[in-house]
């Protein structure tokens, strides 16, 4: 019989890392996946139904299809596409070293964060958030470090900012406008994000994909446009929400040149690249100019009638400045979380809407809250006013 070293035994752990086990469930998925009833009027999931797809850009990507676009391309983006990006964004970023084509705003999101923030470090984040900012976070081994903002505006209080700053912190992660608050970050803010992150050497992750949704804050600035950030912020970008195209993945990343040039390294070792065809067909649309696609009007129509319907049927909110959400409390209405409301006005009503439970760090945190989509075409927020119009306000709430 031989002898056996503990190097013959196989380690006795649990399959699976342990980057996966931080990732946050995503209640709202869970949700759906249980089914629908027939005839739903859907206001929880972000995925658009306004503006309708352009048809150009349905036609450029079978153009490209047919004229065999089958293969890798530059793994920074298509030239042409980049310099599409570049022209239709405030400062003139130079397309060939300042911007980066990839696989959705949320791949964007991901390789920054790979990009500047090691395990064991801290990433603050405003909250409430859009969850996948927690699992791009859990992904690299970083830890979150949660700022609240304060209602009834949704506004970020400078002393809390600046006390959760620390030897740890690599990186500050903002969205404005916002999901799912529809809060516009106020120059004040900005420039104290400026002044913190130099002191602190961290960098800003901004997700501006909402920013052709801007309503009420005519000061709206990108982070790129701060002075003491440009140089220390990645913008995130994307085409699903402006160009109703969620499904095929087209997102950017802009940055200084020296950021960018770590950024592709982790993009090109996470992708390789987005869709070759794809970027084709957005780049030769020619849609991304303002003046050639923009849908803010009808996107503020959508925004006022939600905001009338849900006053209406004894919701409690601040309407939002930008963005295509409404983060509204439910005190009014019912005693329960707002896990089981969720299935309760599904239920008596038809209409889904988003628990609140998967914005913040704790769930609990968010039993009083829901979020309502209203991307969506006008004749889907009056069905949902009709019924929700039928139901009592004060129903399930214990007086």
């Amino acid at each position: 019989m031989s002898a056996t070293t503990h190097h013959d035994t196989p380690a006795r752990r649990a399959l699976g890392a342990e980057r996966v086990a931080g990732l946050p469930g995503g209640g709202l998925a869970a949700l759906l996946l249980e089914g629908l009833p027939p005839n739903t009027v859907d206001l929880a999931v972000g995925t658009p139904a306004y503006p309708d797809t352009p048809p150009g850009l349905v036609e450029a990507a079978v153009t490209a299809l047919r004229a065999g676009v089958h293969q890798y391309q530059d793994p920074a983006g298509l030239a042409l596409l980049r310099e599409r990006i570049a022209a239709a964004l405030p400062g003139a970023p130079d397309p060939g070293s300042e911007i980066t084509v990839t696989v959705g705003g949320s791949e964007g999101l991901a390789v920054a964060l790979l990009s500047f923030v090691d395990p064991g470090d801290e990433v603050i984040v405003f909250e409430p958030f859009y969850e996948n900012f927690l699992s791009a976070i859990a992904l690299t081994g970083a830890r979150p470090r949660p700022v609240r903002l304060r209602e009834p505006d949704w506004s970020v209080d400078p002393d809390e900012l600046a006390a959760a700053f620390g030897p740890r912190t690599r990186a500050v992660i903002v969205n404005s406008p916002a999901n799912p608050t529809g809060v516009v970050l106020e120059r004040g803010t900005l420039d104290l994000l400026a002044e913190l992150c130099r002191r602190w050497g961290a960098v800003v992750i901004s997700d501006e994909v909402y920013a052709g949704y801007v309503y009420e804050s005519a000061g709206y600035r990108s982070v790129a446009e701060i002075e003491g950030l440009a140089d220390r912020s990645v913008v995130v970008g994307s085409l699903s929400k402006s160009h109703a195209i969620s499904g095929w993945r087209l997102g950017f990343l802009r940055a200084a040149p020296e950021l960018t040039a770590l950024l592709r390294k982790v993009h090109v070792a996470t992708t390789g690249g987005a869709a070759a065809a794809l970027q084709h067909a957005a780049a030769n649309a020619d849609l991304l100019l303002p003046e050639r696609w923009d849908h803010a009007a009808g996107m503020r129509e959508r925004r006022d009638r939600t905001v009338a319907l849900l006053r209406d049927a004894g919701f409690d909110f601040t309407p939002p400045a930008g963005g295509c959400y409404v983060l509204a409390r439910i005190d009014g209405l019912t005693d329960e979380p707002s896990p089981r409301f969720v299935r309760t006005l599904l239920a008596e009503t038809g209409v889904l809407v988003a628990p609140g439970t998967s914005f913040f760090v704790d769930p609990a945190d968010g039993e009083r809250y829901v979020r309502i989509a209203f991307n969506r075409p006008l004749q889907t927020l009056d069905t949902a006013a009709e019924r929700l119009r039928a139901r009592s306000p004060q129903k399930g709430v214990t007086p």
